[in-house]
């Protein structure tokens, strides 16, 4: 809003002799970055407040496991107020709307992402809370089919817009797999062998990626600061890769698919980013709050969405290694259990209660995980100049 406000009013800006003051506004480093810094701040202002909100909605979280010993270890979470992940999807809204520009149409969509699965989130939420507190024990939110179809639906309509949009570009459609160049080296055209996907696999993959990453942020969050520590540094990462995306000379260097306008989305990653930074205050350990079904659905969906935007599903598997990484270990944890006629694979899934079990401290896990991610990360950008 911001940004095209000054686009409206610059020559009278200039007028005034006041333009000069806000020209940074046009770059988009300064607005990626500035949002990074503005969510924060709202994330900071806002938090105690919106605690205290929680706390007397009577929101608290009592999580029940089919396991005595993880019931007992994770007994301090009891009470504590969950749904933070309102608070994290507003930062993020709030941030958008003033930085991006919102005549671009990758910005519509993150924003609908966004909504989306804030909304499912919700409901899931609040349905669990409002379950338990008429029937104590029992926390029934949305079934898993139901979450899955809306989950899937949005994938669906992700993969749409983005077949569409990217119809006039040779890029628009390929496959981005690590180490493989998209371009001829110093020109736009297509290096020999990359892979043009057809519609139905195209809406497959951007399907399953955005149904799968919001569900695999889902699971991963269930420590203090886990899943907020790790969606911080895909943010951050994802606004390198929507620069060299959006930005004609990177791309072409590093022959990485250019995607005119996917840039914006760099600020969208920035305040991601800050809402994640600005979220563990509040919840490192001993976490104040929880961001609930209501912030891990779409911070995973808006993941998922910025990478198909960029054609760069592949790459988030690598940078987002420690969430499917959780994802994994709970289809083999039920596969094996339901092969094997009630063994277990893991001592409990996800996996982060496996090791907690085993003798790990719950900072320990949390820690040793974001030293994980941040590795996988650094892993996923070196593969940009290996190719």
């Amino acid at each position: 809003m911001l940004y095209n406000l000054l686009q409206l009013t610059d020559d009278w800006l200039d007028s005034l002799g006041l333009f000069r003051l806000v020209q940074v506004l046009y770059q988009l480093e300064f607005r990626a970055f500035f949002a990074v810094m503005l969510s924060f701040t709202i994330m900071l202002v806002f938090g105690r407040r919106t605690i205290l909100w929680l706390v007397r909605l009577k929101v608290a979280d009592n999580p029940e496991f089919h396991h005595a010993d993880l019931n007992r270890l994770m007994a301090s979470r009891r009470n504590v107020p969950t749904m933070g992940g309102i608070l994290i999807g507003a930062s993020i809204l709030v941030t958008t709307l003033l930085l991006a520009d919102l005549r671009e149409r990758y910005v519509h969509l993150a924003i609908g992402t966004l909504l989306w699965l804030g909304a499912v989130g919700f409901a899931d939420d609040w349905l669990k809370l409002t379950t338990a507190r008429r029937n104590p024990g029992s926390r029934d939110g949305l079934r898993s089919w139901e979450k899955l179809l809306f989950q899937l639906g949005l994938g669906l309509i992700v993969g749409l817009f983005l077949w569409r949009h990217g119809s006039g570009l040779d890029v628009g459609h390929v496959l981005t797999l690590p180490l493989q160049r998209t371009y001829l080296p110093g020109s736009f055209e297509l290096q020999p062998g990359v892979i043009a996907l057809g519609l139905l696999p195209f809406l497959c993959i951007v399907t399953l990626m955005v149904s799968g990453t919001s569900n695999a942020v889902n699971l991963t969050d269930g420590m203090d600061g886990l899943a907020s520590g790790l969606v911080l540094v895909g943010a951050f990462t994802m606004m390198v890769l929507c620069y060299i995306a959006g930005h004609e000379g990177a791309a072409r260097t590093l022959m990485f698919p250019h995607l005119p306008g996917s840039g914006e989305l760099m600020v969208i990653s920035g305040g991601m980013a800050g809402a994640c930074l600005g979220f563990l205050w509040f919840n490192c350990s001993p976490a104040h709050v929880f961001m609930g079904d209501t912030g891990s659905l779409p911070l995973g969906g808006l993941l998922a969405y910025i990478a198909a935007a960029i054609r760069q599903e592949i790459l988030l598997i690598i940078i987002g290694g420690v969430f499917f990484m959780e994802a994994a270990s709970v289809a083999m944890q039920v596969g094996w259990f339901r092969w094997t006629g009630g063994r277990r694979l893991f001592r409990c899934a996800p996996i982060h209660h496996h090791f907690h079990l085993g003798g790990w401290s719950e900072q320990q896990v949390v820690t040793r995980f974001w030293v994980i991610g941040i590795a996988c990360a650094a892993a996923a950008l070196v593969s940009l100049k290996l190719r």
